[in-house]
């Protein structure tokens, strides 16, 4: 059951530590990548650390009963060397191109696991295995002796990711000087903080001092023990002496006394029953879980809250964003509708006539209608044209619509006018004068009286003698030409004004298309942070719901 949870621990944290895109550098991330592949590791960890020239690999070597790490060297570690079980001592070293070198023995550990002589690691490194026949690791323990520390930087760091993948630490102190302040704060800042509690302390050196001095160390080791609670099973100390040298020189010699007196057999049993006692690692492991945890999940809320309020600017920006689109669309279609009205208003024929008629006549009679149509009617139908264009190239930018193309209004043939011929105006007849011939009353009618009778006798004379002619039929007029004129205007002007409202028709129906807001789906961007806000929230969720399991264990 414990295991399972464990998994899902490791599972969310991991989930996190994507989520979070943190910074590798990062010591969060370094310490929850680390406390991941702990956990994934089935093996009781013991780790070693302390600064340089405690005695840390000596004292490993005196549990082990051999010269298993290398000692007496300067410069000493300088790498996290994993101890395992092994059938036969021998070591491995993989480094960071994924080459594999192995040797039995551990002579290879000079080469690849001490500093150089500027006292730094080696960078290309990745892992150093040492494998032992002991009995103890074979039980599934691994000891990990690490750099000393107080001497440069990456090695600090390395210790200290390190420290979080222990099921249990030993931290060597020297009794010379008994917890220095670097120490003191090393143990708050590597260890309490991060949530480490499984710590025990080894006093090395304290055969080196003279019984007095002795006295007095031991006194301040109790106040060292009582003043940092560890999380170890009932019974078992906190605080041991051992003194290194000795112990690995009596066990290698096997004298079993000699090793008592150094107290390494008291430090061995009591690293037996922590183990024993340890076998699920709930104990030791909750607290630095609980510790990361806490971490990432601050981290995941400052980043939940972060998204969320990025998320709520987006959605804010394109709610006014809509707002304005749907103000501009009902003043584009206002404008757009409003022009649409002036020129079906100038399309009339009644307008047209009353607008057009008059000049259109003149011209067609001086032979000019062509230049008339060409120079003052098209123009003015044109610019009503570009207007309603100018809405729609507007609401098409606006809106990012494709755009439907212009109004184009056609317009008619020209008119013409055949005048037919003037048919010719008819003659009246003309009669041959009468002749009269002079007579022996010429006398008489020479005289005023005679004159007139001889007229009016003469008139009665023709009247009586002339044959009665028909009046002629009146002669039929040519058609009025101002009038064929004017009919080719209207004809012209009614045929435009067809054409024009079906073309104008079509359009406005395209246009309105186009003169349309359509509110927009959510951007791309809103819907990453919506899927980001929900992981987030299902891995904060999730790694809350692990730790209450793995308390209720």
């Amino acid at each position: 059951m414990q295991q399972e949870v464990y998994k899902d621990v490791v599972r969310n944290i991991r989930a996190a530590l994507g989520a979070l895109e943190l910074d590798k550098s990062l010591s969060l991330y370094q310490d929850s990548l680390t406390i991941c592949e702990a956990l994934e590791n089935p093996v009781f960890r013991i780790a070693v650390f302390g600064p340089f020239n405690y005695g840390k690999s000596t004292l490993l070597n005196a549990l082990l009963g051999q010269r298993t790490l290398p000692i007496d060297l300067i410069p000493t570690t300088g790498a996290a060397i994993h101890v395992r079980y092994g059938e036969e001592l021998s070591a491995k070293i993989t480094l960071n191109d994924g080459q594999v070198m192995s040797d039995r023995g551990t002579t290879i550990l000079k080469q690849y696991a001490i500093l150089d002589q500027d006292r730094r690691m080696r960078n290309d490194v990745a892992v150093v295995e040492v494998f032992c026949p002991h009995s103890f690791l074979k039980i599934g323990v691994e000891f990990l002796d690490l750099p000393g520390t107080n001497d440069r930087e990456e090695q600090d760091n390395l210790v200290r990711n390190q420290l979080l993948t222990a099921d249990l630490v030993v931290q060597v102190l020297d009794a010379r000087k008994l917890m220095t302040l670097g120490e003191r704060e090393n143990l708050r800042d590597w260890l309490l903080d991060r949530g480490i509690e499984t710590v025990v302390f080894a006093v090395n050196f304290m055969n080196l001092m003279e019984p007095e001095d002795q006295k007095e160390v031991s006194s301040r080791m109790r106040f060292v023990a009582e003043s940092f609670r560890s999380n170890l099973p009932p019974g078992i100390s906190n605080l041991y002496r051992v003194d290194a040298l000795p112990a690995l020189r009596a066990r290698l010699k096997g004298d079993a006394a000699a090793a008592q007196v150094t107290g390494l057999p008291m430090f061995e049993s009591a690293l037996q029953s922590i183990v024993a006692f340890h076998q699920e690692k709930t104990a030791n492991w909750l607290p630095r879980l609980e510790a990361i945890a806490a971490q990432i999940c601050d981290s995941l809320a400052a980043k939940l809250q972060g998204v969320t309020t990025d998320l709520a600017l987006a959605e804010e920006k394109q709610s006014n964003k809509i707002q304005l689109q749907q103000k501009a669309e009902k003043l584009i279609k206002q404008g757009f509708e409003g022009s649409v009205s002036d020129l079906q208003s100038k399309l009339y024929l009644p307008n047209l006539l009353k607008r057009y008629e008059l000049e259109a006549i003149a011209a067609l009679q001086k032979g000019q209608f062509r230049t008339w149509e060409t120079q003052s009617f098209q123009p003015a139908m044109v610019k009503s044209q570009q207007e309603i264009t100018t809405w729609v190239n507007k609401a098409c930018e606006f809106f990012n619509h494709p755009h439907p193309g212009t109004l184009t209004l056609k317009f008619p043939d020209p008119p013409s006018v055949t005048v037919p011929p003037t048919p010719p105006t008819p003659k009246s007849p003309k009669h041959p004068p009468t002749i009269l011939k002079e007579t022996p009353l010429d006398w008489l009618l020479e005289s005023p009286v005679g004159n007139t009778v001889a007229r009016s006798a003469y008139y009665i004379l023709n009247r009586i003698s002339e044959p009665t002619l028909s009046t002629p039929a009146t002669p039929v007029n040519p058609p009025d030409l101002q009038t064929l004129y004017k009919k080719a205007v209207e004809d012209y002007l009614k045929r435009f004004s067809e054409m024009a409202f079906l073309t104008l028709q079509d359009y406005e129906n395209i246009a309105l298309s186009v003169i349309r807001f359509q509110p927009p789906d959510s951007s791309s961007e809103m819907i990453t942070k919506r899927h980001q806000i929900q992981l987030l929230q299902n891995i904060l969720d999730g790694l809350n719901q692990d730790l209450q399991s793995l308390k209720g264990t």
